[in-house]
């Protein structure tokens, strides 16, 4: 799988962020403070890792920033992304069975490299809900993004 990663800090767990993704066989594409010479700031990079997927040049995007929530806020600014902001392995896994979420968005202060792995075992391992509840929740996301309201 291709994912797009953005980072507007060169940390380790950013670094060990991508290396997982690579150890795990998928195709990384770096953005922000992982990509030398790409603008670092956190709104910039999210942005672009988010684009990549909307535009489906990427499947996934995982998007990290200090604590987690600008990054998720400006992924989630591009329409067609619905990003999450997870900080434990049971939120992961939540995100990706009922929001459908292709993007993972991350705090670099409170993820650990053991909790990573937890956060993208459950990521990776989660399958998306066929409830039906659940659908009209993600195609009403959907709906939101092309400035439509309503049922």
């Amino acid at each position: 799988m291709r994912i797009s990663v953005s980072s507007d800090m060169d940390e380790p767990v950013a670094r060990a962020l991508v290396a997982e993704l690579r150890d795990r066989g998928h195709d990384v594409v770096t953005h922000g403070a992982l990509h030398p010479g790409a603008d670092p700031q956190w709104a910039v990079c999210s942005e672009a890792a988010a684009r990549d997927v909307a535009e489906g040049t990427a499947e996934q995007a995982v998007v990290c920033c200090w604590t987690g929530t600008g990054a998720s806020i400006a992924a989630n600014k591009v329409p067609g992304v619905r990003a999450a902001l997870c900080t434990d392995a049971y939120t992961a896994d939540g995100a990706r069975r009922w929001n459908d979420a292709n993007v993972l968005a991350l705090s670099l202060r409170l993820t650990s490299e053991p909790l990573l792995r937890e956060i993208l075992d459950a990521w990776f391992g989660g399958e998306v809900s066929e409830d039906a509840e659940d659908r009209q929740n993600v195609r009403h996301i959907d709906r939101l993004d092309q400035g439509r309201t309503g049922s």
